[in-house]
């Protein structure tokens, strides 16, 4: 696990890169994001051969760009892939050839609400050709003459060289706790020359990750299961290869645009008043936020974890809207580490409620002999939960959690799991785990 001076150190390695579906510089961000994973996580590259089925849908293709340019007649070149990858629309399709302005114009993209920059157009399957430059240089190309348009690019379909997502999974202290189940936390990779939309979203959940490390979840509560690759597709190719899986997922949290300076915003899951839901809505409602329906603008891949046929209750954590969206504006300088560390601050206290939630089942009949257990709790020292004690223990049937009990009496999460893991160390109630919603087919 290499060390770092700021999240956004991170996200400046892998920045710049042509990330896209799949590509040698998308494999050249897993590797430098397994560089920062925690040693204890066992970070995996999974691949996937190309034009395999999964569900509806099929692997992509590696798409190579070897070149591509524009020039005008007379050989001066106004567009070069080779000074920015976001100049070629991702996935085109080679073609050499001549055009007038007029042929030409359909295959030329621009931004005319942000005309300095560039912006990021993708066509993975549609499969047509083009160009993307600023709008400034768009008006200045000339109408009378004729133009010259190269693309060279390959769509391989070699298993050696397939799709790939990335997962790294961190245990709780003492270890995997098979009954609890897992949540998965997901953020993307493949949007060249993109800080905040997708690079922040993957350094907020490498610094989630490395805390977990340092700082391991208590004795008997979920993994935490990290997922990086490319947006949509790289879920629904995992999923589909991984179905065994799905039912062990308990949740879900997917991180994107977390680096700008905007308040959070979080999306609700499909099931919108789930425990996750809740807890999520009790960390953040102190801080000045967003709240959103779920798959609200922008939505990504919870819309697959929390889809049909799969149904695991997933958030989505963000910075949006921010209006240097998909153009070359979204660079390094709108990042902020207080921003991405900020991101990182929520999630951990989402997770960390949520997977060391469980509910509690009596095993004792009767009043519990308090004080005669080591059980009872001095008004002086807590009022509040000296008051709260019966409520509580009448809650200890097997249909509450414990964060489910903490809200109903009003207290903290933590106070009433440090209190109820004592009746726990005392064998008065076991701990079930919260049940899966999800759904293997």
């Amino acid at each position: 696990m290499k060390p770092y001076t700021s999240l956004k150190s991170i996200l400046a390695e892998f920045y710049p890169l042509h990330r896209t579906l799949v590509s040698d510089d998308q494999d050249k961000t897993l590797e430098i994001i397994g560089s920062y994973m925690p040693d204890s996580s066992n970070y995996t590259v999974e691949t996937y051969a190309p034009l395999t089925p999964v569900w509806t849908w099929k692997v992509p293709e590696r798409f190579v760009v070897h070149e591509a340019y524009l020039e005008i007649e007379g050989g001066e070149r106004v567009i070069d892939f080779k000074t920015n990858p976001l100049h070629i629309v991702s996935y085109s399709l080679p073609i050499d050839g001549t055009f007038t302005f007029e042929e030409l114009q359909s295959h030329l993209h621009f931004n005319e609400k942000r005309p300095h920059t560039i912006p990021w157009v993708f066509k993975y399957y549609e499969r047509v050709w083009g160009f993307c430059l600023s709008k400034n240089d768009f008006d200045k190309l000339p109408r009378d003459k004729k133009y010259r348009a190269v693309i060279k690019t390959e769509f391989v379909t070699d298993p050696k060289q397939g799709f790939k997502v990335a997962t790294a999974v961190i245990h709780p202290e003492g270890g995997v706790n098979e009954s609890a189940g897992e949540i998965v936390i997901q953020a993307h990779t493949c949007h060249p020359m993109q800080a905040n939309d997708d690079g922040a979203g993957v350094v907020s959940a490498i610094e989630l990750a490395r805390r977990l490390a340092e700082n391991p979840l208590p004795a008997g509560s979920m993994s935490v299961r990290f997922w990086f690759g490319p947006e949509t597709i790289g879920t629904i190719a995992w999923l589909a290869h991984n179905e065994n899986m799905i039912l062990n997922f308990r949740g879900s949290i997917f991180m994107e645009m977390t680096g700008n300076k905007n308040k959070i915003a979080w999306h609700h899951s499909r099931q919108h008043n789930h425990v996750l839901d809740r807890i999520a809505n009790s960390v953040i409602k102190d801080i000045e936020h967003e709240e959103r329906n779920f798959a609200d603008y922008p939505p990504n891949d919870e819309r697959v974890m929390n889809g049909p046929g799969v149904n695991v209750p997933s958030l989505s954590i963000n910075r949006w809207p921010y209006d240097e969206y998909h153009t070359t504006d979204d660079n390094l300088d709108i990042i902020h580490d207080e921003m991405l560390s900020g991101a990182s601050d929520v999630a951990e206290k989402i997770v960390r409620i949520f997977c060391s939630n469980y509910i509690p089942k009596r095993t004792f009949r009767g009043p519990v002999f308090l004080s005669g257990n080591g059980l009872w709790v001095d008004w002086h020292v807590n009022l509040a939960l000296n008051r709260a004690i019966e409520k509580i223990m009448m809650r200890f049937e097997g249909e509450h959690s414990v964060f489910d009990i903490a809200e109903q009496v009003g207290l903290d999460y933590w106070t009433v799991r440090d209190y109820v893991e004592k009746f726990r160390k005392k064998s008065f109630v076991i701990p079930l785990p919260i049940p899966s919603e999800a759904q293997s087919s």
